[in-house]
């Protein structure tokens, strides 16, 4: 009798223990939102700053910059210029287990110059915008952290924060050479998000990525007075996309092949001895993207035979589909619906109903979506029509993101419309939801120790016991000036 009643106050011992981390936690969200909430000018103002810069892929010196110092101004030690890349970094505080990393990105687009209005209209003299937010996303990622740490310091909680810079998400494979270098060894779990047009954190993959610039030379010549002495490098590139497009009638139906010729050649009446193209591949699996870019590199070669020229290529990135945790987007599913979505203002509903004017009628959902939550549904099945390089750090570490509204619903990724979204407090206040839920999410992380193990369990199984990472873009170096234009020279 004496032992069943040690066992059952025991177990309401245990009970007890539980409860009360539960109402420690749930209090430490509730403050984590509300401090957030009062810090919004601040991290509003380094997102229009790094918006305001819209700097390319590699070449994010002053955003780069803008958040490392806003991260060691708070405590985070800076690690800069990691895996050969000037404006990657990671920033660390804490030490021991658990240890979650939060991913920020800073590119921008090219050709995408906006002002923050409802009609388009380019900035003159500014090349770039910021058409998939990642202004936002950068910023919400590092107020994540630093609210994160505050609570740490406060709370006395253990564990490390790793906050990692991460460029070139847009075409140049930026955690990819991060993830090569071994830097998300030891990670428990990592948090990333993305900007959008709805606020949803449903686990769902995205498509494997082979991208690379071809480049054909030839022999110039007078077009007209001696063309029979030209060897046409456009020809070479031209009948190389004949064949990659005679190819598409003959590829899995879910694959996708693009390509933009970025140079070909001065004057009508030069033969050009130079010319490139540049292409992706993509599809659901990387394995089948490997044979899709073989077939391609085929073509290549062909074309060149057949027009008499020479070919070369340089795999500017590369990246694998994003590998879900369910067990962890439920949690961040739950976080998500606890911060809500996006209240707009009449302002910023006239805004978005101006916008909505350039979208087609049929396109045009109910602005006040932005207050929505998208209902839970698992769709590992399901890839997005984009690619990330997120999903090679899916690969190396139980990773989860969730998306939230920064845009007037309906609005496309990389589109002016974005830019414009982006720039104003539609943007703000959605890149806020996303740096409070990932805050959130990061507190059940460190205060249980239960969900990495699931999580952990969860993501070995998917990933399979024989699996062995190899970087789709081989042992090549960042393709730091992949943005440049054409001129016949590799980087």
């Amino acid at each position: 009798m004496m032992k069943k009643q040690f066992y059952f106050l025991c177990f309401l011992a245990l009970g007890l223990v539980s409860t009360a981390e539960a109402q420690q936690k749930e209090a430490l969200k509730n403050e984590a939102i509300k401090d957030l909430d009062g810090k919004y000018a601040d991290y509003k103002n380094i997102a229009m700053q790094i918006w305001n810069h819209a700097e390319l892929g590699y070449k994010e010196v002053e955003s780069s910059k803008l958040h490392q110092k806003t991260l060691k101004d708070n405590g985070f030690t800076i690690q800069a210029g990691v895996a050969d890349i000037p404006t990657a970094f990671v920033a660390t505080f804490g030490e021991g287990k658990p240890v979650i990393g939060i991913l920020a990105e800073y590119d921008a687009l090219p050709g995408l110059s906006q002002a923050a209005e409802p009609v388009k209209k380019p900035i003159a003299g500014k090349a770039g915008g910021h058409g998939c937010g990642h202004h936002l996303f950068g910023t919400a990622s590092v107020a994540s952290a630093i609210e994160l740490k505050n609570l740490m310091v406060k709370n006395k909680l253990k564990g490390t924060i790793k906050l990692y810079g991460t460029p070139a998400e847009e075409g140049g494979s930026g955690k990819v050479y991060m993830v090569r270098a071994g830097l998300f060894d030891g990670v428990d779990v990592v948090i990333h998000w993305h900007p959008g047009a709805t606020n949803e954190a449903n686990p769902s993959s995205a498509l494997a990525n082979i991208s690379a610039k071809f480049r054909f030379r030839g022999q110039s010549a007078h077009a007209a007075g001696a063309p029979d002495r030209g060897r046409s490098a456009l020809d070479g590139v031209e009948a190389m996309d004949n064949m990659v497009n005679m190819m598409r009638e003959h590829v899995p139906q879910e694959s996708r092949i693009h390509y933009v010729i970025t140079e070909g050649g001065k004057a009508p009446n030069v033969v050009p001895d130079f010319a490139e193209v540049y292409y992706y591949a993509r599809h659901p699996r990387r394995d089948v993207v490997k044979d899709l870019f073989d077939r391609i590199v085929k073509c290549a070669n062909g074309a060149a035979m057949g027009t008499d020229t020479k070919v070369e290529y340089e795999i500017i990135g590369g990246t694998h589909e994003i590998l879900p945790v369910p067990v962890l987007a439920q949690a961040m599913h739950a976080n998500l619906t606890k911060v809500g979505g996006v209240n707009y203002t009449a302002e910023e509903i006239a805004f978005g109903q101006k916008l909505q004017e350039s979208f087609p009628a049929k396109n045009r959902p109910n602005i006040m979506d932005a207050s929505k939550i998208e209902p839970y549904k698992d769709e590992s099945y399901r890839t997005g029509g984009g690619s990330t390089d997120v999903g090679d750090v899916s690969f190396a570490v139980p990773t989860v993101g969730l998306r939230t509204a920064t845009w007037i619903p309906g609005t496309p990724a990389h589109s002016w419309q974005a830019v414009a979204c982006g720039g104003t407090d539609i943007g703000g206040k959605g890149m806020m939801v996303a740096a409070k839920t990932m805050t959130l999410m990061g507190l059940d992380l460190l205060m249980d120790k239960s969900l990495i193990d699931k999580a952990t369990a969860e993501w070995k199984a998917a990933r399979g016991s024989d699996f062995k990472y190899a970087p789709l873009l081989g042992d090549r170096k960042p393709a730091l000036n992949y943005r440049d234009s054409a001129n016949g020279n590799s980087e």
